[in-house]
């Protein structure tokens, strides 16, 4: 085998290693995520002589309500979901209508039969809390989703107990809200709508009567979607990391050729 056979087998043999190394280097940095928010914890490390920071962010809690079809949901039944998430009731005089005119906008990016689509349904879980549950029964919430034509699994409308709801939307959703006590130009809530991630980690705020914001907003869910793990390795590396032994051996018998080849020419001559 000649020099110029050994070196396109070496070629052959590191170039899906090399490229691999070369693409994840280059892409780590190619898209700006959303970022996160509310640390809970800094815990601090030194390995091999190096002081390593590893931040532990802000997991929104679990809360236990009831959609509009009288299912009882959670949070926490909600994996590998990105969410989206706002605070309205059925009565709102004043923002809830242009609110869920654009969560509808989200909602209709979803259908495969939209040419906007741009988000996955598999991806995301819209979620609306109504903050007057003593008026917004199951019932009530029911006929405000089919007035807006709200898809029932894609985009929940939520009832539950009132404090519950109330402690929720402040302490981890960190949204303030005002009980109206029945009285509809009482009641005060944000007009954000907050997107989650996977782990239910707040990361981002978007003005929900703005579609600038919400079309922002829909790019964000596609990139939180396609966000992996830093803790846990690539597939890719997974499969170069079992196929190592024979890259190996590959270089040692190509090394051991180009060896044995260049010893026998100098014996001829």
């Amino acid at each position: 085998m000649s020099k110029k056979a050994l070196l396109a087998l070496l070629i052959a043999v590191l170039l899906p290693v090399v490229s691999y190394l070369f693409v994840k280097g280059y892409s780590d940095g190619a898209v700006k995520m959303p970022p996160r928010f509310y640390p809970d914890a800094i815990n601090e490390e030194v390995k091999d002589g190096k002081k390593i920071s590893d931040t532990i962010w802000h997991q929104v809690g679990n809360i236990n309500l009831t959609n509009q079809l009288g299912a009882k949901v959670s949070l926490d039944s909600i994996k590998d979901k990105v969410i989206v998430m706002d605070f309205f009731f059925t009565h709102c005089p004043s923002i809830c209508p242009y609110m869920t005119k654009n969560m509808r906008r989200l909602q209709d990016m979803m259908h495969s039969t939209d040419p906007r689509k741009i988000v996955d349904s598999s991806i995301v879980q819209l979620i609306s809390i109504s903050i007057d549950p003593k008026r917004d029964t199951v019932a009530a919430l029911k006929a405000y989703a089919d007035k807006h034509g709200v898809d029932h699994e894609r985009w929940w409308m939520l009832t539950g107990n009132i404090d519950s709801i109330y402690d929720f939307g402040v302490h981890e959703m960190r949204l303030g809200a005002i009980d109206g006590n029945g009285v509809d130009t009482l009641f005060e809530h944000s007009p954000k709508f907050v997107l989650l991630d996977k782990d239910h980690v707040i990361r981002g705020y978007y003005n929900g009567m703005d579609t600038a914001q919400i079309l922002k907003l829909s790019q964000d869910i596609v990139f939180l979607s396609l966000e992996k793990d830093k803790k846990k390795p690539s597939a890719i590396f997974q499969q170069l990391k079992q196929l190592w032994p024979i890259f190996v051996i590959v270089l040692v018998l190509v090394g051991a050729l180009l060896f044995f080849s260049s010893r026998s020419k100098n014996i001829i001559k």
